[in-house]
């Protein structure tokens, strides 16, 4: 499961975009405001809303991962029932799929030096009540990289300060500043809770 933004403030011209031919992007689910929904692609089709990245061992994640589209330009919040709507629709295609919550990714996750979204407004915290996503528990603090790489984020060297970016706006929001024992801890308890596959 991979979580967008769609930058593009309307769920109408969002649409427009998606369904055309020329636009080389799809998504399975756009998610308006209002939280109606709609399908564009079957849930065993694949669509083209991840683009280059990777999560785990995925490496081609389009074909492995069902896209979500939020109408939100990624500076506002995410209203209620659009929220509401998201968890419904989660609940079902994790059951549907037998997805555990630990593979419910935002965009920025797996692709963290292209993309912020879902973005800082993105209210990971309710998902996790909801048992649709995790959360981080603290462990003992280690090589950030390498429990990141555990966990199934992806980095080339180089790709550091980005990777940290992504982790902070899920796990850490607000944090800033050098890479600290906090978000090594933090990581380190993500790779050994939930290892990617």
């Amino acid at each position: 499961m991979v979580l967008h933004y769609t930058v593009i403030p309307t769920a109408r011209a969002t649409l427009d975009h998606l369904r055309h031919p020329g636009s080389g992007v799809s998504a399975h689910y756009v998610l308006d405001r209002d939280g109606t929904c709609w399908q564009l692609v079957t849930e065993e089709m694949r669509a083209w809303h991840a683009g280059l990245g990777a999560w785990g061992t995925v490496t081609e994640v389009n074909s492995r991962a069902i896209g979500i589209e939020l109408v939100n330009t990624g500076t506002e919040p995410f209203p209620e029932p659009q929220i509401s709507a998201l968890e419904t629709l989660l609940a079902g295609i994790l059951r549907r799929w037998s997805i555990p919550p630990a593979r419910v990714i935002g965009h920025s996750d797996m692709a963290p030096t292209r993309k912020q979204d879902p973005g800082p407004r993105f209210d990971w915290a309710r998902l996790v009540r909801r048992g649709l996503a995790v959360a981080a528990a603290p462990a003992a603090p280690g090589d950030f990289l390498g429990a990141a790489a555990r966990f199934g984020y992806r980095a080339a060297p180089g790709e550091e300060e980005a990777l940290l970016a992504a982790f902070r706006a899920r796990f850490r929001p607000g944090a800033r500043g050098p890479l600290d024992d906090h978000d090594r801890a933090l990581m380190a308890g993500l790779a050994a809770a939930y290892p990617a596959g």
